[in-house]
């Protein structure tokens, strides 16, 4: 009897639709929060409806990374879908702010499992020449999403309700665990059945005092003692996370993964240039409403040409990584990001709408070189049995790096408002918070658009020079990694 094969076409159409169905939730749900919050009343609440959904599918990456890798990605990857569309039913409803956050938690949970084991599955049925390619064209989902999701969030908000921004998950879902189930074709061979769950709780406890920590930073007002438990409850955990893993029979992350300097130097790029493209992601709608007045529908298509030179970068990804070495790919791609990220820092306040486009376009070849080649290059450097840890370390890399810096922006972001406040006896925060957005400006008197608007250029120029920091971090970290040619 012939064994059948996996059909390559239909399982990637289905990577790309649980990947599109993750990547747009985030947004999606912000576009619709001001009307979740005047129909649940919590305020109060409010940012934790999205930080919640970041911060459980952080902590159950790294998990789920090594389940794939014992069990198969089918099964994982089938298991994370199911537990996605649990929660977003739940959420859908919800009655109060409490319960939507806890769904919202469970939601994350599931969430997790989609990025590592699509990219697992991709590395699995691609071979090294084609699996950037395809791998770019699945990260570009989450460009795509931050484009579409405030367009069909507002539609859904305005013609339907708020829950069915959750409730559209369902047939999306249903549909890509029929094609992963009927398409995918995989021999599991399980290695250890003996699950590290004593390494799996420590690396949570430590993850979520980590993010939590950060996540404190990042608001305007937080209690020191909470941010200090935080941080002890990250070391503590991370402390005896590593003594399990040192004796655990099949540990959850490999700790000898670390030994391997191109790994590391690999994956602390994907970090740090996560943190770059948070950044630019979120703060130049900003820049393009608050300094240059133009309409939210449309400020957000500064970032469009990103996400489209993304999939021309992860092409050149392909093609580099067959020719040359890991630390020559990451010189290369870090030099672009360079550049980018220093026109960021250094555009005047009167930089024209469409100035941004050519910045976010060499942006974009930076980061599809980047993010593909890092994440490619991880899997190559470990066995098959261990290409799900490594995805599922590389996907991590990128949260933390994007969560931590979305802290620290926010630091910049107050502390120079906070300053320009201060130095302009005229003005508040209360009219910064106007000045952002081009309806609530309109109410400001004309005389302090000026003066405000420079106290946000400040601030936003501080954050992309804190970008463009750390691009010559990532250059100077990978300038350690000089390997003979017979290695990657």
């Amino acid at each position: 009897m012939e064994k059948k094969q996996t059909n390559v076409v239909v399982v990637t159409v289905a990577i790309f639709v649980a990947t599109f169905m993750s990547a747009i939730e985030g947004t999606i749900v912000s576009t619709a929060m001001p009307t979740i919050v005047g129909d649940l009343h919590g305020v109060s609440l409010m940012n934790w409806v999205i930080s919640i959904f970041l911060l459980t599918n952080a902590i159950f990456t790294p998990i789920y990374g090594k389940l794939s890798d014992i069990f198969g990605r089918k099964r994982v990857f089938i298991f994370g879908i199911i537990i996605f569309l649990i929660g977003s039913m739940l959420s859908g409803m919800a009655h109060s702010m409490g319960f939507l956050i806890l769904w919202r938690a469970l939601q994350g949970i599931g969430a997790g499992s989609i990025m590592p084991v699509s990219n697992t599955i991709i590395a699995d049925i691609y071979p090294i020449e084609k699996r950037a390619k395809v791998m770019g064209l699945n990260g570009s989902a989450w460009g795509i999403a931050s484009i579409i999701a405030p367009l069909l969030g507002g539609f859904i908000v305005d013609n339907l309700s708020w829950h069915w921004i959750f409730f559209i998950n369902l047939p999306i879902g249903i549909i890509t665990i029929f094609l992963i189930q009927f398409f995918l074709k995989e021999e599991v061979s399980v290695h250890s059945k003996k699950i590290d769950y004593l390494g799996s709780f420590w690396l949570m406890v430590a993850l979520l005092g980590l993010m939590y920590g950060f996540q404190l930073m990042g608001e305007s007002s937080f209690s020191w003692i909470t941010l200090v438990i935080s941080f002890v409850i990250f070391i503590v955990g991370a402390g005896l996370f590593i003594r399990q893993e040192k004796r655990a029979e099949d540990p959850i992350i490999f700790l000898d993964l670390f030994n391997n300097r191109t790994f590391v130097i690999q994956n602390v790029a994907t970090m740090l240039v996560s943190g770059l493209l948070i950044g630019f992601e979120v703060y130049l709608p900003s820049w393009t409403q608050g300094i240059l007045g133009v309409p939210a529908s449309l400020a957000g298509f500064a970032v469009t040409p990103s996400s489209i030179l993304w999939i021309f970068g992860s092409f050149l990804a392909g093609r580099m990584i067959v020719k040359l070495k890991a630390n020559q790919i990451l010189t290369i791609s870090l030099s672009i990001l360079a550049v980018g990220s220093l026109l960021l820092a250094l555009v005047p306040a009167s930089t024209p709408f469409l100035a941004f486009f050519f910045i976010a376009a060499i942006l974009g070849v930076g980061f599809g070189i980047t993010i593909t080649s890092t994440l490619v290059i991880s899997q190559q450097l470990v066995t098959k049995d261990r290409i799900g840890v490594a995805t599922s370390f590389n996907t991590l890399a990128k949260t933390l790096g994007q969560t931590i810096m979305m802290s620290v922006f926010g630091i910049i972001m107050n502390g120079t408002m906070n300053a320009g406040v201060k130095a302009n006896p005229k003005i508040n925060m209360d009219m910064m918070n106007k000045v952002i957005n081009p309806q609530t400006a309109k109410t400001l008197p004309e005389t302090l658009l000026p003066t405000l608007r420079n106290v946000l250029y400040q601030a936003l120029h501080n954050i992309y020079i804190g970008c463009f920091i750390l691009i010559v971090v990532a250059l100077i970290i990978n300038a350690f990694d000089r390997r003979s040619k017979d290695n990657i």
